[in-house]
């Protein structure tokens, strides 16, 4: 929600909150269900009135967004634990997308491969041009517990091993190879 200059020390001039910033905007609230109570009052409070006050501030600003908001938590558990507020969650729910870990779409596993190669190779300026078949064979064994981000610093690792050419098994994790191999031995 912002502060205004002088609401703490070292607040030396105002800062704009993201309520402020994407004003006719969208805001992507992740991890939803890892919020503090105190913050689900306050969220509630601006999407029911659509007015904030910064940390410091003596006037309510209006602001106006679409609210996104992501969580790996069961919302409606977190309800009868009493951890997550109902009104805050039908203020929410409004579309519902599930996302289904990336170990129950493994046929995800190439394309998202591919897309975070691309991305390390605009950042690093390498030339990685993909991965090798036997490479993939090695993630497609794999759990992925870590989800989509364990993937992306598993092709990060891979990154700091092949400069060039195909992502080989060599590049990968060991911990990884070493669980392929023993899962094709069965």
């Amino acid at each position: 929600f912002g502060y205004k200059a002088g609401a703490f020390t070292n607040a030396v001039k105002d800062k704009p909150g993201y309520f402020a910033l994407a004003d006719q905007g969208t805001i992507l609230l992740d991890e939803i269900g890892d919020t503090s109570a105190a913050f689900q009052v306050r969220l509630l409070k601006v999407l029911e009135t659509k007015e904030f006050q910064p940390l410091g501030g003596i006037k309510k600003q209006k602001s106006d967004v679409r609210i996104i908001a992501a969580t790996n938590k069961d919302l409606s558990q977190l309800i009868a634990d009493e951890k997550f507020r109902q009104d805050l969650f039908y203020r929410i729910n409004v579309v519902e997308i599930h996302l289904p870990p990336l170990r129950h779409r493994m046929e995800d596993l190439p394309m998202l491969s591919d897309h975070f190669i691309d991305k390390l190779n605009r950042i690093r300026g390498k030339g990685v041009t993909g991965i090798s078949r036997d490479a993939l064979s090695v993630l497609m064994t794999h759990e992925f517990p870590g989800n989509v981000r364990e993937l992306e610093n598993i092709i990060e690792h891979a990154f700091v091993l092949c400069g060039q050419g195909e992502i080989l098994p060599e590049h990968l994790p060991a911990h990884l190879v070493r669980h392929s191999r023993n899962a094709l031995d069965y």
